[in-house]
């Protein structure tokens, strides 16, 4: 359930029905035959971990908004978010299709080429669209694989994305509590926090 669980809302659509459909497909709710390949260019840019800002404080209020709507207190939400946003990987960078991986300031790089993608069904009986990519070329220590998760089912370019990274294709598509989640690197800590609370 992970990734959809935790990140479901509203899109903000034009009409209410177009925002209707968006939001179903925000929530996992969809077709098969909506699903559709994507490029690696959809998440192109410069991209931050929300992590940091989860554990600074910076996200105390949009776990207190969830709180609100949701099922969990503010802490239990906190728990789970630390779970799932946690990584060393401070930054992204995709370019073409080179994705770069930084630690520390240091990168690693990779070319990847796409893969497919997968449909999750989740326990709570949503779904979710793994887009696959496979390394074609680059550093050793860059992932074989990375899986794209962005509650969006066809091109489409991305707001925010979680991100899976490994060597192990199938093992990767088991991983439902860790989901790495990364804004663009333009947006400040408060303008996170508004795109988060607008879902």
């Amino acid at each position: 359930m992970a990734e959809t669980g935790a990140e479901a809302g509203g899109t903000g659509a034009h009409s209410h029905e177009h925002g209707q459909a968006q939001d179903d497909v925000y929530r996992g709710y969809f077709e098969d035959a909506q699903v559709a390949d994507r490029a690696l260019s959809d998440w192109e840019g410069d991209w931050q971990s929300v992590y940091p800002y989860l554990m600074d404080g910076s996200l105390d209020g949009v776990m207190e908004h969830k709180a609100e709507h949701g099922d969990r207190t503010a802490a239990e939400y906190r728990a789970y978010y630390e779970k799932g946003y946690a990584t060393d990987v401070e930054r992204i960078v995709i370019d073409g299709d080179t994705v770069a991986f930084y630690r520390g300031g240091e990168a690693v790089e990779g070319q990847y080429a796409a893969d497919g993608y997968e449909i999750l069904t989740y326990e709570a009986g949503n779904r979710g669209v793994r887009f696959v990519f496979g390394k074609t070329g680059g550093d050793e220590a860059a992932p074989a694989f990375i899986q794209f998760s962005d509650h969006r089912i066809a091109p489409e370019k991305a707001r925010h994305f979680h991100l899976y990274w490994g060597d192990d294709r199938a093992a990767l598509l088991r991983e439902l509590t860790n989901w790495p989640t990364y804004y663009p690197a333009a947006l400040s800590a408060e303008e996170i926090v508004r795109e988060m609370e607008a879902h």
